[in-house]
């Protein structure tokens, strides 16, 4: 068999256990297979004979991505700001959208020195500000020892473990020091909806997307903390539920925080809430 059959074969599989961009998958596997950095590198090759030693690796993959497992957790690694990070089932994989959250950040981030990113999972947040932001000192903290050992993983593989601290904690509660910025994304989904996720997102560790009964339980505490360790005017940028924004803008006043922005995300969803303290 080509390559090209080969594709069209993992493709029309992927089809039909009901795997979204079944095309795009088929694709990345058959790469990650054959040692192609880029997936585009496919079409430059349909016409190549492939063995069955190269086939049969290839189904085993396919086989596991019919079956539910992410593309992210079979590849170990995702592209996130245009950088390549591990990933696996030790935290939460990470989200395009989440790439705007950055983005807007880095647009705020003007003379701060010091950054927290609360409940980094796989650290892609923190890292990527760190690696834009050179001259900034970054925290990274999370409750998951696990979810911490892949925040390390990753500054290892981007050359910065040094210039980052982790630390492991229930939110803020044993982060030392006063920060200008503080990031987060945090589990932000109601428990009750947990259930009806999908496939994939149910191999996310339940602890990186449980937000309590209402979604807002941890984002509560995580603004209340914040406003205790913010140096004056300093940013507060979370990511939140769909249809949170309204609510966590009351909570932000609550708590002693202005200037507060909703920010939209690629799908003209209301995702991050930006605001000021003090």
């Amino acid at each position: 068999m080509t390559t090209l059959e080969v594709l069209n074969a993992a493709t029309s599989y992927l089809d039909k256990h009901g795997v979204e961009s079944a095309r795009l998958n088929a694709e990345h596997l058959l790469a990650h297979v054959l040692g192609m950095r880029r997936r585009i590198d496919l079409y430059l090759q349909f016409e190549r004979p492939l063995s069955e030693g190269q086939r049969a690796p290839l189904r085993e993959l396919v086989k596991r991505r019919a079956d539910g497992i992410p593309l992210q957790h079979i590849l170990g690694e995702v592209e996130f700001c245009g950088r390549v990070f591990s990933c696996d089932a030790r935290a939460l994989i990470p989200r395009p959208e989440t790439e705007l959250l950055v983005e807007l950040v880095l647009k705020e981030s003007g003379a701060a020195a010091s950054i927290l990113d609360v409940a980094t999972g796989s650290g892609v947040i923190g890292l990527s500000l760190a690696l834009s932001l050179p001259d900034v000192a970054v925290t990274l903290c999370d409750i998951s020892p696990e979810a911490l050992s892949l925040a390390s993983d990753n500054a290892m593989r981007h050359g910065i473990a040094d210039k980052v601290t982790r630390k492991e904690s229930a939110l803020l509660d044993a982060v030392e020091g006063i920060f200008d910025i503080i990031v987060s994304n945090p589990p932000y989904i109601p428990t009750v909806d947990i259930a009806t996720l999908s496939r994939e997102v149910l191999n996310d560790p339940v602890l990186a997307l449980d937000g309590g009964a209402d979604g807002l339980r941890i984002v509560e505490r995580l603004v209340e903390a914040s406003s205790l360790k913010m140096s004056p005017g300093g940013l507060l940028a979370m990511e939140i539920g769909h249809d949170q924004a309204a609510r966590v803008v009351e909570i932000l006043k609550v708590h002693n925080f202005r200037d507060i922005v909703v920010h939209r995300d690629y799908q003209d969803v209301e995702r991050f809430v930006f605001s000021r303290h003090g």
